[in-house]
């Protein structure tokens, strides 16, 4: 009778461990791939803000602008690399407008004669955007020193008035005097010129000013 409980003891020990190797009981339970529940596709959690790294499509030029909804006040928060003030990626991660394609830049961003004044929303519907924007982000200084700035601008095909793609910039620090005046300027420019030479791609002067603007001369080796 002993041997009997024996045996039957250890068959019961075998099938337990063999059942516990199979559902994973070690404690940490894993997906069929391998990877643990909620973590990208390289195994690691994605930053928030830009999780997917795919840029928002925006509506794109309207005929008749609207006021957008902004984020809730005090919401969003600047960064700062550099010493420069870059937006919020939660609540300003970009978008571009589905008018502008690698295919038609020369009929687009690129023409001659400008393409930006077309496509600009009206100054009452984004001065109204700016002092609501300003809520989110607690911006408090001068107005007339901050911009509302399209994160991607029009002149790289950003969208003209989607409210993921545009926030108030405040002045560069140490600035001086009354006016709008910022780095990041200038670096649209350089982007644009890069762009409609053929220099880099739309995609990837996007991209860059999306992630940081401060880098995104530098990252796309023009200087």
């Amino acid at each position: 009778m002993r041997s009997t409980r024996r045996a039957a003891s250890t068959v019961v020990l075998a099938c337990l461990l063999l059942a516990g190797c199979k559902s994973g009981s070690l404690g940490t339970s894993t997906s069929s791939d391998g990877r643990s529940p909620g973590a990208g596709a390289s195994g690691t959690a994605a930053p928030p803000g830009r999780s997917s790294g795919t840029i928002a499509v925006g509506a794109g030029p309207q005929k008749q602008y609207t006021v957008q909804k902004q984020p809730p006040a005090g919401s969003c928060h600047y960064r700062y690399e550099h010493g420069e003030p870059l937006e919020d990626p939660k609540c300003t991660p970009g978008a571009i407008s589905p008018a502008v394609t690698q295919a038609n830049l020369k009929s687009t961003i690129c023409r001659t004669g400008g393409y930006t004044s077309g496509v600009r929303p009206p100054a009452y519907v984004t001065g109204k955007e700016k002092r609501l924007n300003a809520a989110s982000y607690g911006y408090t200084g001068r107005m007339g020193n901050a911009e509302y700035d399209h994160l991607i601008s029009l002149q790289l095909g950003g969208d003209p008035n989607d409210h993921r793609n545009l926030w108030v910039e405040p002045a560069d620090p140490g600035h001086k005097g009354s006016g709008i005046n910022n780095k990041k300027d200038p670096v649209e420019t350089k982007l644009h010129t890069a762009v409609c030479k053929g220099q880099v791609t739309l995609a990837a002067a996007q991209k860059a000013i999306v992630t940081d603007w401060t880098t995104a001369l530098t990252t796309l080796h023009l200087g």
